[in-house]
């Protein structure tokens, strides 16, 4: 048995015989991934922060149990939501990094993906919110025809989306497969390599800005904020940054109220945190922290609203609900917005060096919350190891559906650990912003030798580059200061091996 196999076995066979046994006799509960965006692990007070109130997303946690030692994938969000959907690393498929705006779909139709797999078990399901998976063919989508293959084309039955971000063109609602009140009268054009168009930009008219940028966003504006990218037309579709909560989260509630009497899953991908942050007004200054610390009020208020319509429906009880973010919190991040001038003591990332595009533990350390009243103990605490590409596995587990060999090939049924029952994750694999990836097994954390900034001169996150590999005690040493690989070049070898395994094997389930 080779180095990574031999840890897998544990684990991945208690829950399945009588999980779908469970399935024959019982509903199928409802599940609802909460995927917040550039949300730290600090960033919410059920993990101690005493910097902002969140007592929506606390709420979950002293009803349902909370991590300590959860992962995203990745440090930054397309490959971290690839990961999530499709139960396989990123970084095995090339063009997975952060995706433009402009990008055709990551994703294979003909792989079976979460949301198809929970199809074929009897769900409907949706995404709302941020997509930044591309969209169309090859060569991108056209704008003002039907915008396919993309999330109806790999398991949703229904989307409404945000192309990729908030701070990149196109600053539009997708519906379907077709942009929401668009104009035939007025295209749209976009462009990643020059302007298009006669709309002002940043660089040309920064009089016109609401929000300055501070780097890399000085393209188009829209609503008074230039972005990454040119755009021009599509006036009546262009979104209010201010009101995107209060959009998506009532294309949630709707879906959530739709399909309140049969299985459903839920891909809720909140956009808050992430930059341009312009909080409705009903947040903005309410935080003391600035529109970040406000956009975090916003943020807890969808998870509250949420919260009340399962109630309400009274379907909270046969419900899963997950709350995650796609990497490490960031300040600054691209607009002058006073989010590190107002930051106080406030530790976005907990006790983690690095933040976002890391390969520290504030890249990719992120909250994790679940709930499901009678299944999951209340106001537990689970210090487990869990990697956000088992979501994959662990559903189908819970669903009674197999999966192929050619299906999610990293992801690991890890059911048990989700509900509190099971044991940990053998090892975690780490994905920073170059490439560059750690592994984590027990309390030792390696980083391979990479190439790069030690910091980001624009974010000011310590990005973990270091042409030497680096070895980190992370139970007496949570904030990886010391580099013990000198010390201990046993135990470097090791797991250099099985990362080197793992990389080379075209899957590890």
């Amino acid at each position: 048995m080779n180095i990574v196999s031999k840890f897998l076995v544990i684990g991945s066979v208690l829950f399945c015989t009588s999980t779908a046994n469970a399935q024959k006799s019982k509903p199928k509960p409802n599940v609802i991934v909460i995927y917040t965006d550039d949300l730290g692990f600090g960033d919410i007070s059920a993990n101690g922060t005493t910097g902002i109130n969140t007592p929506n997303i606390d709420r979950i946690a002293k009803q349902g149990l909370r991590f300590t030692r959860a992962y995203a994938t990745s440090a930054t969000c397309t490959p971290s939501r690839f990961s999530l959907l499709t139960g396989k690393y990123a970084w095995r498929k090339t063009g997975t990094g952060i995706a433009p705006g402009d990008a055709a779909l990551l994703i294979p139709t003909d792989a079976e993906t979460l949301p198809g797999m929970l199809q074929k078990a009897g769900y409907q399901t949706a995404v709302v919110g941020k997509w930044h998976l591309g969209l169309g063919p090859q060569g991108g989508p056209d704008w003002n025809a039907d915008i396919k293959p993309g999330p109806l084309e790999i398991g949703f039955n229904y989307s409404f989306i945000m192309p990729a971000t908030a701070d990149r063109v196109p600053c539009v609602y997708m519906e379907g497969h077709r942009i929401v009140d668009l104009d035939p009268a007025d295209p749209i054009i976009v462009s990643y390599k020059e302007k298009v168009g006669s709309d002002p930009t940043g660089t040309e008219n920064p009089e016109l800005l609401k929000m300055k940028y501070s780097h890399g966003h000085d393209a188009s504006i829209i609503n008074g904020v230039s972005r990454i990218g040119w755009m021009s037309g599509g006036n009546k579709a262009r979104w209010i940054d201010e009101d995107m909560a209060d959009v998506f989260t009532s294309r949630a509630v709707n879906f959530i109220n739709k399909n309140k009497d049969k299985p459903f899953f839920l891909y809720f991908a909140t956009h808050d945190i992430h930059v341009p942050r312009l909080p409705n007004s009903r947040f903005a200054g309410q935080s003391g922290m600035g529109p970040r610390g406000d956009a975090i009020l916003q943020l807890d208020w969808t998870v509250g609203q949420v919260l009340k319509t399962l109630d309400s429906l009274k379907i909270a009880n046969n419900t899963l609900l997950i709350f995650s973010s796609d990497n490490g919190a960031v300040i600054d991040d691209g607009y002058q917005d006073q989010a590190a001038e107002l930051l106080g003591k406030h530790t976005p990332s907990g006790i983690s060096r690095g933040g976002k595009y890391s390969a520290f533990e504030g890249g990719t350390r992120v909250p994790l919350i679940l709930r499901w009243p009678g299944k999951i103990k209340a106001g537990t605490v689970s210090d487990a190891l869990f990697s956000q590409v088992d979501f994959y596995a662990s559903l189908a587990a819970l669903s009674g559906q197999a999966i192929t060999d050619s299906n999610a090939p990293d992801s690991f049924n890890s059911l048990g650990t989700l509900l509190g029952e099971g044991k940990s994750r053998e090892y975690i694999v780490q994905q920073s912003i170059n490439n560059t990836l750690g592994i984590i097994q027990g309390n030792w954390k390696y980083i391979e030798p990479g190439k790069g900034p030690a910091i980001n001169p624009q974010t000011k996150i310590e990005l973990g580059n270091n042409p030497q590999p680096q070895l980190y005690n992370l139970k007496n040493d949570s904030g990886e200061r010391d580099n013990v690989a000198h010390l201990y070049p046993k135990e470097v070898k090791k797991l250099s091996d099985m990362l080197k395994e793992v990389k080379e094997k075209s899957q590890t389930r």
